[in-house]
């Protein structure tokens, strides 16, 4: 079961928000945090393993995007702005339903879920409430440092006069004609979104001394132009090494670009995911 609903942010703004039911009784629940210029309806196949394997998975559209960016602007222009209060509002708006999701299950393990911006968003709130999370899993993330968060154009490796712009996401091509096609996504670089001084926020390193020994999953394609194996590696040791995280598993798959949610393996990515789960928050 799916529902749909709604939350106010700090600055007034609706988010908009599903929640995925588990099948059966649950063990655990998902927070899903998605990436710059795409929206939570993109990751159907996913939640849909989660909640068979008996997790509620909570996703919303953040800030800017997709429904909520809709009804935030009026309409698609201006997709993937963020507004008033830029990615601090965001994040402190992915913090606000992670309230909402302890209100409503005290009781069960949670686990943050971010994808590319959104696994930039979840080392953000990593940093800032070690407390709240029992799990982290980051897919197509970085090093959030200057030479190890890619700056240079996403596409510039497939860059030919066919191309289409959007062959850095997945070897697919149905998954560039799918995301072109979605009247609730926008391929403008994340520069141009947020501007030069919102994105310059993005830059940081994993805290010191979390104090708190989270398990920590980080999944990356080998052609992933965001970050890719070298800079997942990185951000791997800064873990453990600042951060005094003690379990961290990092899985590299051969050939696949930035969304491996979206990519020829992909349910090899989701099988992956949900044996670490087991071994991590088993079912009771």
């Amino acid at each position: 079961m799916t529902d749909t609903r709604e939350f106010t942010d700090a600055d007034g703004i609706a988010i908009v928000y599903d929640v995925h039911e588990a099948a059966g009784d649950a063990r655990g629940v998902v927070q899903l945090l998605h990436g710059v210029g795409e929206h939570a309806g993109r990751y159907g196949a996913l939640i849909a393993a989660l909640t068979e394997a008996g997790f509620h998975v909570y996703a919303d559209d953040h800030r800017g995007h997709g429904r909520t960016g809709i009804r935030q602007h009026g309409g698609p222009a201006k997709l993937g702005r963020l507004g008033k209060g830029g990615l601090i509002a965001a994040k402190d708006a992915v913090w606000q339903l992670t309230g909402i999701i302890k209100d409503e299950h005290p009781d069960l393990p949670l686990v943050l879920l971010g994808h590319s911006w959104g696994s930039f968003l979840a080392q953000m709130l990593v940093n800032d409430h070690p407390e709240a999370w029992d799990a982290v899993i980051l897919s197509g993330s970085a090093l959030r440092m200057p030479g190890s968060l890619n700056a240079a154009p996403l596409n510039a490796r497939w860059a030919a006069d066919d191309a289409t712009g959007l062959e850095w996401l997945s070897r697919d091509p149905a998954v560039w004609k799918a995301f072109d096609e979605d009247p609730l996504t926008t391929d403008v670089p994340l520069l141009k979104l947020f501007g030069p001084i919102e994105a310059a926020k993005l830059y940081g390193r994993p805290r010191k001394d979390l104090g708190r020994d989270i398990p920590m999953l980080l999944l990356v394609g080998r052609d992933d132009s965001v970050g890719g194996p070298r800079s997942v590696h990185k951000l791997a040791d800064e873990y453990r090494t600042r951060s005094g995280l003690t379990d961290i598993t990092t899985l590299v798959y051969p050939d696949a670009r930035h969304e491996i949610f979206n990519e020829l393996q992909q349910d090899e990515v989701r099988a992956d995911i949900l044996s670490w789960l087991d071994s991590h928050i088993p079912a009771r």
